[in-house]
Order: C-alpha cells, then structure tokens, then sequence
C-alpha cells in the first residue's frame, strides 16, 4: 500500500475516533442533565409520542362481580375525544370544552392519567416533583426510588392532589400512592404491572391493590403512528 494511502487511512480513522468520542460524550452528557421526570417518560417511551396520530383504548375497573367501562378514542395532534360508555356516544374537542361535555372530559382526564402517568410528569408544567428518596414500595415492600407529584391548589379538576411514584433503576414505575388533597394518609395504593410495548410506547395495563378483587385494567389498546 502506498505511503500516501496509508496516511490518509490512518487519518480518517482518527477522525473516525475524535467524532465518535465526541458523539459519545455528547450522549453521556445528555443523559445525565435529563430530570427524573424526564427519564422516567424517557423510559416509557416518550420519544415516540410525537409520532402518534390516533390512541385508543377502555378503561375497565373490576370489582367483585362487578364490572365498568368506558372507551375512547383520541386524537392527540387534534385533541378530538370520543367516548363510548354503556349505548352513549360523546365526541368533543378538548380545546372547547364546554358544559356539554366537561363531565366526559373529566373521565377522560381520569382514565388517560392512569394509563400515561410517566408521561404527565412532563406533560404537566405547573406540578411540583420531590428530589428522588429510596423507600420500601407500599405494596411489594421492595426497596425502590420514590419521588412525588404534587398538583397546585388552584386549577385543574382535583388541584392540590398528590401521588408518591415508586420506580426502580430502569425508571419503570412499579407502584404508586394517590394522596387526595396531598393528605397524609392513601386515598389510594396500586401497582403497575403487566406492561406492554405499543410501538414503542410501554403501557401498564393492570393496578391491582394489595387486598381485595379490586382491578384497574385497560383493553383494546391502540396505539397509531403518522
């Protein structure tokens, strides 16, 4: 191999190296200055989110012999709602809500927090998120981090709730208390479990509470992407 071909080679491949540490750096850098917040939606697969034009999903609850529904389908660039519950049909923009429509708003407010809890802690701006501790997790009593999400006591349809959000290394939450009015003492304590991947977006489809036939579930789960 000629002198000159060797050299030049030998220089793209450090060219090659400087890029490629620099690119790595630039990674590590990113992932670090990242928020608890952010890893966590980050984790669930939140870069995907952009991409979705159409979700749809049912959100059952479980009681003894008991059981409840309510379906939806939302389309999130346009934030066109329609839900379907026992022979009803309501469809509305969330951009106007107005006194027709803000009871099934409320509901859907309800249920897509269930479902997209990682992603509300960037979603909602004007939340307060605790420094991460490391706790025992109210149900499991395995050792987890713990933050907490507090909503203001003006705004929204439930201000100055609370919820303690427990999550492990990989930053999947696991479990979660709901603190009503940020009392003291669980208006409600579940877990988060049976995930599943809907183009890249990672779901908990089941809450189940540690006593009791009590379950929160979500079928029918759809995810589209543009």
């Amino acid at each position: 191999m000629p002198v000159k071909m060797k050299q030049s080679l030998l220089l793209f491949v450090v060219i090659c190296l400087i890029i490629s540490c620099k690119q790595n750096k630039e990674e590590a850098s990113n992932a670090t200055s990242l928020t608890v917040a952010e890893k966590i939606a980050k984790a669930h697969g939140f870069k995907q989110w952009k991409q979705v034009s159409k979700m749809e999903f049912t959100f059952n609850i479980d009681k003894d012999s008991s059981h409840f529904e309510r379906a939806w389908t939302w389309y999130p660039k346009t934030q066109d709602v329609q839900l379907i519950i026992a022979k009803d049909t309501i469809r509305y923009n969330r951009n106007t809500v107005d006194s027709l429509s803000i009871q099934a708003d409320k509901s859907f407010i309800n249920d897509k927090f269930w479902l997209f809890i990682p992603f509300q802690l960037v979603w909602d701006t004007r939340t307060n998120i605790s420094t991460p501790v490391v706790e025992d997790a109210p149900i499991s009593k395995t050792s987890m981090h713990k933050i907490t999400l507090t909503y203001p006591n003006d705004g929204g349809y439930t201000p100055g709730d609370a919820y303690d959000l427990y999550f492990q290394d990989d930053y999947i939450i696991k479990e979660w208390v709901f603190r009503k009015g940020n009392k003291e003492k669980p208006s409600l304590v579940s877990t988060f479990e049976k995930y599943k991947d809907f183009n890249g977006i990672k779901l908990a489809l089941e809450h189940k509470k540690a006593e009791g036939s009590w379950n929160l579930n979500f079928t029918n789960v759809s995810v589209v992407l543009e």
